[in-house]
């Protein structure tokens, strides 16, 4: 069933004595449309909208419009891997942002790195053949296509966010119109557009059926009209920003651990620290100390600004949501788009920019290639900080670091250090998971102890 009529069915079905089969012959002769004007989006029962669910594909978006349109925590996809994909191939976008001189810069750095990250492929695959001789027993193809992942995991810090990639996504009709009006409301044209692709698409029959019958609905066409941009996402991000470049002093500066992890007690002070992490680039840490230090009269300023916008029907920003723990991670780009997926928690990050350097795996130093890669990085980087924003960004190599937040209960804490520090892993955010136990078992020794992660000097590069 198109899932607009499934959501009908299913919310008739829970408010009457029919059956199931007799609720689907109702919804046959009766509109979906009237009944989710008036429940959903008139009334706000909400929860009938993740009855219906739908399924999009994506395909030959920037890697950073992928990311933020899987920034959303009841979501289920799947993204194209850059450990079984030579990138190479298939060019970059120039995104809408940049023209004229601007993008021909873009483009000319853009081409440096995909020209460096072919170059480094087979250097990187011939070191990985001297070192791990195929073992006995294991087929001529199966070794070279490990050693070709192991191989395509340290040059993929050379790729970027503008390097074009598909998604599969499967989400209720509810978290799709979320997706739509915070698409809408981005700061980057590309997902500006994405959003309103997304709502045509639904105003239409799908493109892909399973069968001639089922293809002459539209999607979700009472959704298509009503999803509007999250204006108030919008003028929140721009007021706390403000008020931050206005009233906080500047960063310390201090060198901060790759993993910090904190028990915040004081819940106004960690929403405030919440809602100016994304605004600023102050280490958590600072800004949970200078919130707690604040008068009430001072927080309640932060956090009245932050609600100023809301309207009736608009939710309260992820910002104020919150976990026990919370990890402050500065991190590679690379390792953000994997640890990324971890819906079980809260994730915000701070602007991209490209000021805190990036990481050089040691492989690169191991295959003789590290001078070449370091020069294309720092060049891309120069280049990036010399182009306007938020085009800019796209420039972003995976392998420079940037900062990220993740508030979570200890079950996701242990499932993300257990799970990201397997062998199989990427060597750039098993590292990251290992500092998380580290940090744990500092924190509280008696649930650190519990997580079984594997220490990143514990290797298998021959498994995926």
């Amino acid at each position: 069933m198109p899932p607009e009529k499934s959501a009908y069915a299913l919310a008739r079905y829970s408010r009457s004595p029919d059956s199931i089969r007799d609720s689907l012959q109702w919804v046959r002769t009766h509109s979906a449309q009237n009944f989710l004007e008036s429940f959903y989006f008139q009334y706000g029962h909400a929860s009938i909208a993740d009855l219906g669910h739908v399924v999009f594909c994506f395909e030959g978006l920037s890697e950073l419009a992928a990311t933020e349109v899987e920034d959303e925590s009841l979501w289920d996809g799947q993204a194209k891997s850059s450990r079984y994909q030579d990138f190479a191939r298939s060019g970059f976008l120039t995104p809408p942002e940049l023209s004229g001189d601007d993008a021909v810069r873009y483009q000319e750095a853009a081409s440096l790195l995909l020209e460096t990250y072919q170059a480094v492929q087979q250097p990187i695959f011939d070191c990985l053949a001297d070192k791990l001789p195929q073992p006995a027993g294991m087929k001529p193809d199966l070794y070279k296509r490990n050693l070709a992942a192991r191989a395509f995991d340290a040059a993929r810090y050379l790729l970027f966010w503008g390097v074009p990639t598909n998604i599969g996504q499967v989400t209720s009709i509810r978290t799709l119109e979320r997706q739509i009006r915070r698409l809408k409301a981005s700061e980057y044209a590309e997902l500006r557009s994405l959003g309103g692709e997304i709502g045509e698409a639904c105003a239409r029959p799908p493109d892909c059926v399973w069968c001639p019958g089922c293809a002459s609905e539209a999607v979700a066409p009472t959704l298509a009209r009503h999803a509007d941009p999250d204006e108030y996402a919008v003028r929140a991000r721009a007021d706390l920003k403000a008020w931050a470049d206005a009233n906080l002093p500047p960063a310390s500066g201090q060198t901060a651990p790759c993993v910090d992890l904190l028990r915040p007690t004081e819940v106004a002070a960690d929403i405030v620290a919440s809602l100016l992490y994304p605004a600023t680039h102050h280490p958590y840490r600072e800004l949970y100390d200078l919130a707690a230090g604040w008068s009430a009269a001072r927080r309640a300023e932060v956090i009245d600004l932050a609600l100023r916008s809301r309207q009736r029907r608009d939710d309260l920003l992820n910002n104020f949501r919150g976990g026990l723990y919370v990890f402050d991670i500065v991190m590679d780009i690379g390792a953000f788009r994997d640890l990324h997926r971890h819906r079980r928690c809260q994730q915000l990050r701070q602007p991209y920019s490209g000021t805190l350097g990036f990481d050089t795996p040691g492989l690169l130093v191991e295959a003789g290639v590290a001078d070449r890669y370091r020069q294309t990085m720092q060049a891309a980087l120069d280049r990036m900080h010399s182009l306007p924003a938020p085009g800019a960004h796209y420039l972003l190599p995976f392998g420079a670091r940037s900062r990220f937040l993740f508030k979570m209960d200890f079950a996701e804490a242990e499932y993300i250090s257990k799970l990201r520090s397997g062998v199989k892993g990427h060597f750039s955010y098993r590292k990251i998971a290992w500092e998380m136990k580290l940090a744990m078992e500092k924190l509280e020794p008696e649930l650190g102890r519990l997580i079984d992660a594997t220490p990143p000097w514990v290797e298998d590069p021959l498994k995926r």
